[in-house]
Parts: C-alpha cells; sequence; structure tokens
C-alpha cells in the first residue's frame, strides 16, 4: 500500500539519497587529505614530546600512562564521571569544589568508557588524542581557507609546538574546546551558522572561556544580520536571517546554562562564581597577573623556569594579539582571541596555568604562520624543528620537574 501523495503546498520530505550521502563523504576525504600534512605535522611534534617525556619518566621511575591521564585535573574530570557533582559549598575550605570544571568532557569520558573496554582514565586520555587531531583539523581548515594551504600546515604544527603543548595529550579539556572552538569559528567564516552556534553551545560546556567564543560568535551573527537586514518587502525573516538569529541565541546556551546549573544546585543566583572565589579565581581586570610578571620577571633572583615560560607565553600572546589587529585578521577570529586574553588576563587567580589557559587561542598564532610561509622551506623546517624540540623539553620539564600542575 503506497502513501498518499503530501497535500498541496506541503513540499514532500527529503529522502537523503545515495548519491547526496556519497558526495559528502566525497567532499570530506578530500578534505582530509588536503589536510594530511598537516595532520601528519603535528602528530610527528606530539610524538616527538611524547617520547621525550616517557625517557625522562623512565629515567626517574615514572610510567607514561599516568603522567598524562590521571594526575592533576584529569583527576578532578575522572571524579565527575565517577561521582558527578557535589551539592554543597564550604565556604571555609578552597580548592575542593569540582563545580568549577565544566561537564561536556567527563560526560564524553563516561559516556564512551561505558561502552568500550578499559578504563576511564584510558578512555579519557584516548579521547584528548582524537580532539587534537581534530582540533588540528579545524585550525589547519581555518588557516587554509584565510591564507593557502601551507600557512594552515603550518599554523597546524606550531599549535603542536607551542610551550605547553603536552597538555593536548592529557586527560585535559584544552584539546576538546580547541577542536570545538576552531569548527565553530570555521563555520562562521563559511557562513555555516547553525553548526556555528551548535558548536559554540558545546564549548560552552567545556569551559570557562567559552564565553569568549560564545561572545565573537554571537557578535558576528547579529552584524551579518544588521548588513543583511529583513525582507526587501517588509515580511518575516528570510531563511538566513532565522539561521543568523539562531547562531546568536545558540551561541552562549552552552556556558550560561551550565553556571545557571550551579547557582541551581547550589541554591544561590552567584553559585558558580561563589565556586569560582573559592578556588581564588576572581576577575580583577589584569592587576594580578600584572604583580604576578613584575615578581616573576623583576624581582625573584632565581625564578622556576616554567614560570619565566608561562611569563613569556603571556606578554608574547599579547604582542601577537597586537600583530594580528595590524594584519586585520578577520573579526571572528579577533573578537575570539580578544575575549580569551581578556579573559586570561584579566584574572586574578592562579597565575602557573594561564600558559594553558591561552591554548585555545591559535590566532595568535597566525602571523607568526604566515611570517614562516613565506620563508624558504629549509628554514620552515628548522624553525618548527626548533620549537618542536623547546615544547618537547619544556613538557616534560612541566610534568617531571615543576612541582605544580601545568
Amino acid at each position: 500500500m503506497t502513501a498518499p501523495p503530501p497535500p498541496a503546498g506541503v513540499p514532500a520530505p527529503a529522502t537523503p539519497s545515495p548519491a547526496g550521502r556519497r558526495d559528502r563523504v566525497g567532499r570530506a576525504s578530500a578534505a582530509l587529505r588536503r589536510a594530511a600534512p598537516a595532520l601528519l605535522g603535528y602528530a610527528a611534534v606530539r610524538l616527538l614530546g611524547a617520547l621525550v617525556l616517557m625517557k625522562w619518566a623512565h629515567l626517574q621511575h615514572h610510567g607514561l600512562w599516568p603522567l598524562l591521564a590521571a594526575r592533576w585535573d584529569s583527576r578532578w574530570y575522572l571524579g565527575i564521571a565517577d561521582h558527578g557533582y557535589d551539592r554543597v559549598l564550604r565556604p571555609d575550605v578552597f580548592d575542593v569544589n569540582n563545580l568549577a570544571f565544566f561537564p561536556l568532557y567527563p560526560v564524553i569520558v563516561k559516556v564512551v568508557a561505558a561502552v568500550t573496554p578499559g578504563s576511564r582514565a584510558g578512555v579519557g586520555l584516548v579521547v584528548a588524542v582524537m580532539c587534537s587531531l581534530i582540533a588540528a583539523w579545524g585550525i589547519f581548515a581555518v588557516g587554509d581557507r584565510l591564507y593557502g594551504r601551507r600557512v594552515g600546515t603550518v599554523l597546524a604544527v606550531l599549535w603542536g609546538a607551542t610551550p605547553v603543548a603536552l597538555v593536548q595529550w592529557m586527560g585535559y579539556t584544552e584539546s576538546l574546546f580547541t577542536a570545538l572552538a576552531a569548527w565553530s569559528l570555521y563555520a562562521v567564516l563559511a557562513g555555516r551558522w547553525l553548526r556555528a552556534g551548535t558548536l559554540c553551545l558545546l564549548a560552552g560546556l567545556t569551559r570557562p572561556t567559552g564565553l569568549a567564543l560564545a561572545a565573537a560568535v554571537s557578535l558576528c551573527a547579529l552584524l551579518a544580520l544588521a548588513r543583511r537586514g529583513r525582507a526587501p518587502d517588509g515580511g518575516p525573516p528570510t531563511p538566513a536571517a532565522a539561521r543568523l538569529v539562531a547562531a546568536a541565541l545558540l551561541a552562549p546556551v552552552g556556558w550560561l546554562g551550565y553556571v545557571g546549573w550551579v547557582g541551581l544546585r547550589l541554591h544561590r543566583p552567584d553559585g558558580y562564581f561563589a565556586v569560582q572565589r573559592m578556588w581564588r579565581n576572581v576577575w580583577d581586570g589584569g592587576g594580578g597577573t600584572l604583580r604576578s610578571l613584575r615578581s616573576v620577571l623583576g624581582y625573584q633572583a632565581r625564578p622556576q623556569l616554567f614560570l619565566v615560560v608561562v611569563s613569556l607565553v603571556l606578554i608574547g600572546s599579547v604582542v601577537l594579539f597586537l600583530l594580528c589587529l595590524a594584519g586585520r585578521q578577520p573579526l571572528p577570529l579577533l573578537l575570539f582571541s580578544g575575549g580569551l586574553l581578556a579573559i586570561v588576563l584579566g584574572s586574578g587567580g592562579v597565575y602557573f596555568p594561564r600558559a594553558r589557559f591561552l591554548l585555545p587561542g591559535f590566532p595568535l598564532l597566525l602571523p607568526l604562520a604566515l611570517a614562516l610561509a613565506r620563508t624558504r622551506r629549509r628554514t620552515v623546517v628548522l624553525a618548527l624543528g626548533g620549537a618542536a624540540l623547546a615544547s618537547a623539553y619544556l613538557g616534560a620539564y612541566m610534568t617531571l620537574v615543576y612541582p605544580g600542575a601545568p
């Protein structure tokens, strides 16, 4: 018995055709082949870092797997995956409330671990490594779209050779967040607004700095809507305008949703910010950052190497952002990088993880990628090789010598 035809004026439901599916698979395969040099270069840099850490850890009688999968913040996320979130806030105890950690990564770890063999710590590490490759692909895609394949490749490899890039292959959220941010920004550049808003929503469930991405996507969507205007006849908004509105509304939902949920869970509207205060993390406009910079670089006779590196990364990031402004980088990237810098540098909280907090800010590396891409191949190889070796050493030092969290 055949189904009746749809009523007049009602379009028949679309049925995905095999040809359409093959076309999408073909485009994805072509995009992956185009990105292959960038992904291979990124993987080589990170494998070098892992090998240096493994050798150094062996000399100190440590195992590589626990160092990457079950220390510092990794333990907090695994605890959330195992036992869920706290229900109360103790105002007399600092640095213990797990509501400071956003939920998407532990949820993914819990779901994947439920259907695969192995420990949750192992699953968390595999998820982070896979997300880092997706992030490197997204970073390449942004650079390739704006300036060509060579720049995109250099940009992805540079991201893998930053001073604290070892974190990308640890049970942390930086790789997941960077993957969502890179592909969300790529979607904005490509005009795929619903995809941009949805990915931004997920990023807002991943890290506090999802607020910077949400601001960038929402503002760009609203600016595009203002340029487009309403339908010429004054009728209802066009489908394109509706997608822009949807993107602008979707982008902050993840971040706002989690912050609001924490408030409900703790029965106080400022619950999330109260939790952050119990982690000594408040926004002070940058005063704390400047005091720490002055102390590390100006007053300490023998500052720890890792803190010196963090300080130089912060200073270098500001310089690179100014170069991004001078180079008239696309607005979505500038807004994201500027928002990320404002949040990280303006925080009065702990100082040592600031370089890690800036890892998702890959647009800051574009001036370096552009400069390198214009040089000879030998110069590119030497520069990226030197950065990879420095990153490998600093990653192992950060993990095995520096006494605090990365």
